[in-house]
């Protein structure tokens, strides 16, 4: 039996990715970080607000209602480093934020898309219902997509992340030495023009995903990859016949190097 449930991703390509969900356990230990560090910063913050509203209130008691706007501003400063917290993290960091990460766990649109700020948004202003009397908590056991009310009207899910971080240039490959073997015939050909970004993409987020995937539809994704990338290429018999992901890891290596020059690529642990 299945201990995490999965959901598949048909791209643009007709290539299926399939992902891991992050499972309540995960998701209630990324938000118990992600509160602690949103508690620091709000006791932080409040208490450089108690100090200016102290000294503010001298000079408020000639006003009328002083009082209830320094409250007033009080609870929109939490209401916007609440809200912010999720949004800016969740939006600079592709669909974490600090205790997602910790939890190696990532936000994604349904459609395997980054989150954008629109996401974010929906999902920050929608938490407090979540959180009320644990309502989010229950539709995530009880949803066959684990969606909170947030992710249902965002349009998102929440994904376990593979051992490399989708941040990070630096793929961790497989087959280095073969796939850099690979990588300096395909540039040396001068086909690589023929690859458009979005195959690139695909291709990129194959491999990045691929420790999460099943072991069937790792076969089956490699391969459709590789024969597209065959036929798209005009590849030779001798790069044709490599195994489909040291040809997937040198079409990566070979579009890296092309742009910004040869980098390293380490080995998978």
């Amino acid at each position: 039996m299945a201990l995490f449930n999965r959901y598949q991703v048909e791209t643009p390509e007709s290539v299926a990715l399939e992902f891991t969900l992050a499972g309540i356990g995960n998701r209630l230990y990324a938000v118990l970080i992600d509160y602690l560090c949103l508690g620091g910063m709000l006791v932080f913050l409040l208490i450089l607000w108690g100090v200016l509203a102290y000294n503010l209130a001298a000079f408020w008691r000639r006003w009328e209602n002083g009082q209830l706007w320094l409250m007033a501003v009080q609870l929109l400063l939490i209401f916007a480093v609440y809200v912010g917290y999720f949004v800016l993290f969740e939006t600079l960091w592709q669909g974490q934020t600090p205790g997602k990460r910790r939890a190696k766990i990532r936000v994604i649109c349904s459609d395997g898309r980054p989150v954008g700020l629109t996401q974010a948004t929906l999902r920050a202003l929608l938490r407090p219902i979540d959180d009320w009397l644990y309502v989010g908590a229950l539709m995530i056991i009880f949803d066959h997509q684990e969606r909170r009310i947030g992710d249902w009207l965002a349009g998102t899910l929440v994904i376990r992340e593979g051992r490399t971080h989708p941040g990070d240039r630096r793929l961790r490959l497989r087959y280095p030495e073969q796939a850099e073997t690979v990588a300096r015939r395909l540039i040396t050909q001068g086909n690589l023009g023929l690859l458009t970004p979005d195959h690139w993409l695909v291709i990129r987020d194959y491999l990045r995903n691929r420790p999460e995937l099943l072991a069937r539809a790792k076969t089956e994704t490699s391969q459709r990859l590789a024969k597209q990338v065959i036929t798209l290429l005009q590849l030779s018999e001798e790069d044709a016949d490599n195994a489909p992901d040291v040809l997937l890891e040198a079409v990566y290596v070979a579009c890296q190097d092309a742009i910004v020059g040869p980098v390293s690529h380490q080995r998978e642990p």
